[in-house]
């Protein structure tokens, strides 16, 4: 895998099972909470029990790389255009409309439009939960062409004879997309029970959409901070912040992590929280980090950019929940990659993988002593474990999960594990706090 290069786009994937509305006044003291189901857990309808664990694990690698080589931040001609639009790695129930209609979607921090397929649908792909029929819900309205929500479509947007909305996006692997904007009301179901409704909700109505998308998925749920987003679309109610705690992946059991909005769960603090800068940059839709270096054991690696860019310039890494691994450039990673290999003192021999996609792993049966690695962010160094670093991809082989990237480096859900990370837009940082998450 060294040398292959990479670029990121950012996905994020959430389930959240909804039932009766109890109304706006339930978004208001302090936000929600809801459930995070990996794809690969037993509870997704994506989850194949058939698959062996070393298939799950090539499966988030192609997922991974498919987002991000379609990543290219200076050709971007659009705000959804470097999506792919099935390759994330949680997945979120919602419903929409009076009355509420479920859909399952892709929750991304990488998009900002939410939008789901409805009816008439005159091209759509297959799925398996009913299209959207805003004719049956008393709330759905149109948006009109002069709206601050429309123009924020950008190229993607166009106007209909009746002065509507409307927009289509064509992605990077073929699949497009493409309907009205309209305002609705959005439910979710808190992790405690609790519905809450969001009405005059932006999203996009698809008549239109083809390619590569999951039937097990109606559509995408925006979590970027651009003016489109859910995020920013919900600010009053939470203020401009969001948290999650991300489980190892087990196909063992039914486990899942949690995502929060607004100050449900409190403030992200107590020992070990560190915090970082969110650095402002085009796209706005992505949250950018400036990593400065890493540290394996005691001894720092300054960090090493791109061909003809500042060492740690700002913003050179994207902060990302739906990608798997962590993509570093090129140079940095080579050297990172031989110091870790100094450190670990391991009978099993050093090995290619079989499987072509990780550059250093170990033939060993046993438990690898890796070493503690840190992320050293501007102004917040994270240790991560050998759980955040390592994998193992069959009985007798392990493996190192950082990458090489040629473009814009990412760091990865892996690298998030059993952290509590939170997003606070008002502050513009992003704090990191050592945690259990099988108990948060």
């Amino acid at each position: 895998m060294e040398g292959f290069g990479v670029k990121i786009f950012l996905n994020v994937v959430v389930v959240v099972f909804l039932s009766q509305l109890l109304g706006m006044a339930m978004a208001t003291s302090g936000g929600f909470s809801v459930d995070l189901i990996h794809r690969d857990s037993p509870l997704s309808p994506f989850f194949d029990p058939s698959k062996t664990r070393t298939e799950r694990l090539t499966d988030a690698f192609r997922r991974s790389v498919s987002r991000v080589d379609h990543f290219l931040l200076g050709n971007l001609n659009g705000i959804e255009s470097s999506l792919v639009p099935s390759a994330g790695e949680y997945l979120m129930n919602l419903s929409i409309g009076t009355p509420p209609v479920p859909i399952i979607a892709i929750a991304d921090t990488g998009s900002d439009l939410t939008w789901t397929q409805c009816r008439p649908c005159n091209s759509c792909y297959k799925q398996v939960l009913p299209f959207f029929d805003p004719q049956k819900s008393s709330t759905y309205r149109y948006s009109s062409c002069g709206t601050s929500y429309c123009l924020a479509l950008g190229k993607d947007r166009s106007c209909s004879k009746q002065k509507h909305c409307t927009f289509r996006y064509s992605y990077a692997d073929g699949s497009f997309t493409g309907g009205n904007l309209a305002a609705e009301t959005l439910s979710v179901a808190s992790a405690a029970g609790k519905e809450v409704e969001f009405p005059k909700f932006v999203f996009g109505c698809g008549h239109s959409s083809g390619g590569i998308f999951d039937e097990n998925s109606s559509g995408i749920v925006g979590l970027g901070s651009g003016k489109l987003s859910m995020i920013s679309q919900l600010k009053s109610t939470i203020k401009g912040r969001f948290s999650y705690c991300l489980q190892p992946v087990s196909t063992d059991s039914s486990i899942s992590g949690r995502i929060s909005f607004g100050t449900s769960s409190g403030v992200v603090s107590g020992s070990g929280t560190v915090s970082t800068p969110l650095v402002r940059k085009k796209p706005n839709t992505y949250y950018y980090l400036t990593l400065e270096g890493f540290s394996v054991g005691k001894k720092r690696l300054p960090y090493e950019s791109f061909p003809k860019k500042a060492e740690a310039e700002e913003g050179n890494i994207i902060v990302d929940s739906g990608t798997t691994y962590t993509f570093i450039p090129e140079k940095f990673y080579s050297h990172l990659k031989k110091s870790v290999e100094k450190s670990i003192k391991e009978k099993g021999k050093i090995v290619k993988d079989p499987n072509g996609i990780f550059s250093l792993c170990y033939n060993t049966t046993r438990e690898i002593k890796a070493p503690i690695i840190t992320a050293h962010f501007r102004g917040a160094n994270v240790e991560l474990q050998p759980l955040n670093t390592f994998t193992r991809v069959q009985e007798d082989l392990v493996c190192f999960t950082l990458m090489p990237t040629s473009d814009v480096g990412v760091f990865g859900n892996m690298a998030q594990v059993n952290f509590l990370v939170e997003f606070d837009l008002r502050k513009k940082i992003v704090s990191f706090m050592p945690t259990d998450c099988s108990q948060h």
